[in-house]
């Protein structure tokens, strides 16, 4: 029998990625994420994903290419996320978007291996026109065009901001994308290749994804260190508020981890382009030095306790994105539009050797009951 959730369970067998909870280590196809955010970009993680290698130079330009032609939205798409109400959040937003894609895709419903490719690099492409679309809107602007000159991680930034974004920006945009573009058996990939097992088509199985990661649980959570961090508001006010919400049984937002036992080998490469970040600053955005005091009074409160947590990857994500300028409520969007290139890849590799994932319930409730006439029953 599994644990609760489904723990130990192995659902599938993958070469896409995985995460060594024990040591702290997260490797795509056997390349260490430190490695991979040092030293290439977010395009070639995703060639990594779909193909199982690094790319050349000339691969990576025929890659790039089709995902700058990827990228493009249908005009209707756009149009219909026009008449959101504007307490709609940016996720019902993506995943409403995403699924209206289909009506446009003339491979929407065709599972071979070269129409789940061709829409793999669309729907990465896609996810980031539609979030800078759905940040546009929400500030009552116009949505932009993506550039052909800008590669995926800077049009994500134009796209949101409306404007262009310099180099150290993209650079950190882009080492972003590539740390959350894939992390194993995570809640969202499993619920797309629950989907993907039933031989539904790939945009279903995404959307199942979506509205996983939507949940605070998963996806939303960087969001609620954002809504932390300014509650907070000062860095010596964290100390403080820290221990009283410790004292009141709260959970700190950002710290701990499902599957790791030590600390996200995520966060300190988020941590340290946050410090990138605030060396060039105005000093008057105190995001970092907050989370800095929150990390060090949660692991003084534990120590007293006897317990050990850890920053995980939502942690310091949250500061990065809102010091780009970027509103707390699409981060999770951000989330969405890396992942996508690992739930694309985890559609494809379910396909390849496909079998119905029906995992069984036990039972808990009552063993055995008649039916009552309904003038008898209380």
């Amino acid at each position: 029998m599994s644990g609760k959730g489904l723990e130990g369970v192995v659902a599938a067998q993958t070469t896409l990625s995985h995460v060594y909870g024990e040591e702290g280590r997260l490797i795509y196809g056997g390349y260490d994420i430190a490695d991979l955010a040092e030293n290439v970009s977010f395009e070639e993680v995703c060639h990594l994903l779909w193909f199982g290698e690094l790319p050349n130079q000339s691969r990576l330009d025929t890659l790039r290419s089709q995902l700058r032609d990827g990228m493009r939205v249908p005009a209707p798409v756009i149009d219909m996320l026009r008449t959101a109400s504007p307490d709609t959040h940016p996720m019902a937003m993506l995943r409403t978007g995403v699924s209206a894609l289909t009506f446009f895709d003339g491979e929407a419903d065709m599972n071979t291996p070269d129409a789940n490719l061709s829409k793999a690099i669309r729907l990465t492409g896609q996810t980031i026109t539609l979030t800078g679309a759905i940040a546009r809107l929400r500030q009552g602007s116009e949505p932009l065009e993506a550039r052909a000159d800008y590669g995926l991680a800077q049009n994500l930034l134009f796209l949101m901001l409306g404007r262009e974004p310099d180099s150290l920006e993209t650079r950190i945009m882009d080492a972003a994308l590539t740390l959350h573009a894939e992390h194993g058996m995570n809640a969202s990939t499993f619920a797309a290749r629950v989907t993907a097992g039933t031989l539904s088509d790939m945009h279903s199985a995404v959307v199942s994804a979506i509205g996983t990661l939507k949940g605070p649980l998963h996806g939303g959570a960087n969001e609620q260190v954002m809504e932390m961090l300014l509650q907070i508001g000062t860095p010596e006010h964290a100390q403080s508020w820290v221990r009283d919400a410790l004292g009141r049984g709260e959970k700190i937002m950002g710290f701990g981890h499902r599957v790791y036992r030590t600390t996200d080998p995520r966060a300190p490469i988020l941590k340290t382009l946050a410090e990138e970040l605030n060396r060039r600053g105005d000093g008057r955005r105190p995001w970092l030095e907050i989370s800095e005091h929150i990390q060090s009074t949660v692991r003084e409160e534990m120590d007293r306790k006897g317990k050990k947590i850890y920053p995980n990857v939502d942690f310091f994500s949250a500061s990065v994105y809102y010091t780009l300028g970027i509103a707390k409520e699409m981060f999770t969007n951000l989330f969405a539009c890396a992942r996508m290139a690992g739930w694309t890849a985890h559609v494809i590799e379910q396909f390849k050797d496909n079998r119905l994932i029906r995992p069984q319930s036990e039972y808990i409730g009552a063993p055995s009951r008649r039916v009552a006439p309904i003038r008898d029953r209380t």
